[in-house]
């Protein structure tokens, strides 16, 4: 509508909102416990992007309030002296007076038009990082598209461009580039690239639900008797393993993660996730893995793993069962597994990929960077270890 003008929300409010977003509010919530509509609270959010970090917090003490200032309007009003009212406010008296200087109208003193002013004034707005340097724009965006997070981005510039500071750039400023109204330096487009794939930031939320297990398993051996040498990452050769899987669990991937190197191994289950299926391909996978790199598997209480014992006598390859409810004791997996999903969403068929899809994607993902790694890649530290071990066998 032609002339239409949104209502100008003070500082005060807006920042009350995302302190209840922060909270834990939902967006309606929170709109609705600092007194604005719905649709105002939902206008916030997406101009914002949902990057709570971009929102203003309320209190820094720093600057005057809109209390404050209306504090300053009634006393000033009232004829006062300023020092007075620098007394009773807790403020300099070059405050106050700088206050009323600047913000006094022929009209006097206005508490709302003063605090509309300061906002205007503080927001001094500058070129966003990426949108002024093409250089470093192109690179994290060619990083985006091999599916690297921001913060993996930022370290990997880092590393590679030591001694050149324009080629440095904070996780933050790459995800406000993409979501952020005005700070659009990246293409919209690449959000899907990121591991949730949303177009907007989202407050993380716990799981509200547990999956429940039918059966047993004949002969599990618990993960409580896995060695110890596994719990501490320092011996590499040591698994973890599980499914992913496809729209109406009809299809299903099998990943591998190595827990010192974080490096991935996928299944082809191209037949079903039956037990024979995945022994099958277990055994296949796990044979072209150097001995020293089989010593033990950690899988949860699936019947997908029903034949256990002949992919051990297949492979010299331990397995162990984790405990019921407990995906911790798989963390690397879980965390591979929610990356994978980049590649493989849900409510996909599974089955449509093919090998080369699955070793492509593998291929990927052992190429990105990992913060636990030092930012080194799984793909790096793998072939580190390997070629040590060949470094000992030659002197040997």
């Amino acid at each position: 509508m032609a002339g239409f003008r949104r209502r100008w929300l003070l500082r005060d409010v807006r920042a009350g909102f995302w302190d209840g977003v922060r909270a834990g509010l939902s967006v309606e919530r929170a709109a609705v416990a600092v007194g604005v509509s719905r649709a105002s609270g939902r206008r916030l959010f997406d101009e914002a992007g949902g990057v709570l970090s971009n929102a203003p917090k309320s209190g820094s003490g720093r600057y005057l309030s809109l209390a404050e200032r209306e504090e300053i309007m009634i006393l000033w009003a009232q004829r006062v002296p300023k020092a007075e009212i620098a007394r009773r406010l807790g403020r300099d008296r070059s405050t106050i007076g700088r206050e009323l200087d600047r913000n006094s109208t022929g009209q006097g003193y206005r508490a709302s038009s003063a605090q509309r002013a300061a906002e205007e004034r503080a927001t001094r707005p500058k070129p966003a990082k990426l949108a002024a340097d093409p250089v470093l724009r192109d690179r994290v965006q060619a990083d985006l598209r091999a599916r690297w997070s921001p913060e993996q981005i930022t370290a990997r510039l880092v590393r590679d461009f030591p001694d050149q500071p324009r080629m440095h750039v904070s996780h933050e400023t790459i995800y406000q580039a993409i979501y952020v109204q005005g700070r659009g330096a990246l293409r919209r487009e690449l959000a899907q690239c990121l591991r949730t794939g949303r177009a907007i930031r989202r407050p993380r939320r716990m799981p509200d639900g547990r999956r429940t297990r039918q059966g047993k398993i004949a002969g599990m051996v618990p993960i409580s008797e896995r060695p110890a040498e596994a719990a501490d990452r320092a011996i590499p050769g040591h698994w973890e393993g599980d499914l992913i899987m496809g729209k109406d669990n009809r299809s299903a991937i099998g990943t591998l993660v190595e827990r010192s190197t974080r490096f991935c191994l996928l299944l082809h289950l191209p037949g079903g996730k039956d037990a024979a299926t995945v022994a099958e391909e277990m055994i296949k996978t796990i044979q072209r893995l150097p001995a020293e790199l089989r010593r033990s598997l950690a899988w949860d209480q699936g019947t997908e793993m029903a034949q256990h014992a002949q992919i051990t006598l297949a492979t010299d390859l331990d397995i162990y069962f984790c405990d019921p409810h407990a995906p911790w004791q798989r963390g690397s997996n879980e965390n591979t597994n929610g990356l994978l999903r980049q590649y493989f969403p849900k409510g996909t068929d599974l089955a449509t990929h093919t090998p080369e899809d699955l070793a492509r994607v593998a291929a990927e993902l052992n190429g990105r960077p990992r913060k636990t790694l030092d930012w080194d890649t799984p793909a790096e530290r793998l072939n580190k270890l390997l070629s040590s071990y060949e470094h000992v066998a030659t002197i040997a």
